[in-house]
């Protein structure tokens, strides 16, 4: 199951299902709801439900804030700078109302002017401006493991715009990389802000994976296990050959070198697979075969 999909800029509102009108009661009460709804202990190893309930924790603190609120109703997404603008558009207004009580003065004068009281920051509007990194997106990413076997393309679509990105083998579950310069746009030409991607790997096969090895039970008859021998094993890749020592014990651990998962960044090198014997007794035996136990159990005991 593949997420492509990204709501880049968070709409608090609509996360809680409010309208912007909401009352502090009424965000009380839906936030209570959601996180009943969501929370990690009635969603076990649920990744959309957990991302859900961060969201839904994160428009709750803005939201019930006054003051947070206020800012986050009238900046948007860049309410976190409510202060920063605040301050530049008044530093901006004082200029302007300097500038008109002293017409007389050249643009050159002025800003000579106003250099030796303010500092180097120019009079000029536009160097006047703040700039402001753009604000960082988060996206969730789900990819099945077999996609993270090896280093592929994927195309995502952030804002309905569509971004080539290069993902590398080897990512782990919850793993997050930036990619710098595709978050939202700064502001006075200020630089743009980062996108920040969290893999979410769904995982159905037989192998279990942690860090860079993987883990497998292979299940062994007792005449092979007793006996020894050569088997057939899968690995994550395809099929590889194992010799049963003799008189193997049941759970005993058997590692294959370089047959685990590629370790992210590591060009060529792979983690370990550990494979679990796992010792089939057998059943549904005929009379011959209740024979042949019941002389081994003899000649075990002599």
């Amino acid at each position: 199951m593949l997420n492509n999909n990204y709501m880049a800029f968070k709409d608090y509102y609509k996360i809680l299902g409010l309208s912007k009108n909401a009352t502090q009661k009424e965000i009380k009460n839906a936030y209570r709801q959601m996180a009943r709804k969501y929370h990690p202990d009635l969603n076990p190893n649920d990744k959309i439900a957990e991302k859900q309930f961060k969201d839904i924790n994160e428009a709750n603190e803005v939201l019930s804030s006054p003051g947070n609120r206020k800012k986050y109703d009238e900046y948007g997404e860049h309410w976190k700078y409510a202060e920063e603008y605040q301050k530049a558009e008044q530093q901006e207004n004082y200029q302007k109302s300097t500038k008109d009580q002293f017409g007389g003065y050249s643009e050159e004068d002025f800003s000579d002017f106003f250099n030796s009281m303010f500092g180097k920051s120019s009079s000029k509007t536009h160097s006047r401006q703040v700039k402001f990194k753009g604000q960082d997106y988060n996206a969730e990413l789900q990819l099945n493991i077999k996609d993270v076997y090896k280093t592929h393309k994927r195309t995502i679509s952030i804002n309905n715009k569509n971004i080539r990105i290069t993902i590398p083998a080897g990512v782990q579950d919850s793993q997050i990389i930036k990619i710098k310069g595709y978050g939202g746009k700064g502001i006075n030409n200020g630089p743009n802000g980062d996108l920040y991607i969290q893999f979410a790997i769904i995982n159905q096969t037989n192998f279990r994976r942690v860090g860079d090895n993987l883990y497998a039970n292979v299940d062994l008859d007792l005449y092979k296990a007793i006996l020894g021998g050569e088997i057939i094993v899968n690995t994550f890749e395809g099929k590889a050959k194992l010799l049963v020592k003799p008189e193997s014990k049941n759970g005993t651990i058997i590692k294959l070198k370089g047959k685990g998962f590629p370790i992210y960044k590591g060009e060529g090198n792979f983690g370990d697979l550990y494979l679990t014997y796992n010792i089939k007794t057998p059943t549904n035996l005929n009379l011959k075969e209740k024979e042949l136990f019941k002389e081994l159990e003899k000649l075990r005991k002599l």
